[in-house]
């Protein structure tokens, strides 16, 4: 369960940054899950709140955007939108692509008080 490990750094993360700035507590975060990330929202939702306990995070509010995955087409020099690893561009149906984005997990706001 990779969910567990990265609910931990991003908690720590989000710690980090409210203690330097002087905030006592974390009270919502956004993540960018993107759609190649292979990771599961309800099981980083679960993980996040049993490793925030007893942190400057415990409670904060999780709010999920999707990244749709990106890539970059060598055969027509396109970026395209894709649905599926492996799968042809859906502009010229080459097969030679690198995905661009939407392969990650990242934290994109924090909210303190």
């Amino acid at each position: 369960m990779h969910e567990m490990s990265l609910a931990m750094a991003a908690i720590d993360l989000a710690a980090e940054q409210a203690t330097q700035r002087g905030f006592h507590r974390v009270t919502a975060l956004w993540l960018e899950i993107g759609s190649f990330s292979c990771v599961d929202q309800s099981t980083i939702a679960f993980c996040f709140e049993a490793a925030a306990k007893g942190t400057v995070v415990e409670g904060a509010r999780l709010h999920f955007q999707h990244k749709t995955a990106e890539g970059w087409c060598y055969d027509c020099s396109k970026t395209v939108q894709l649905s599926e690893r492996g799968q042809p561009c859906p502009d010229c149906g080459g097969y030679k692509l690198r995905v661009a984005q939407g392969d990650s997990l990242r934290i994109t706001d924090i909210e303190v008080s």
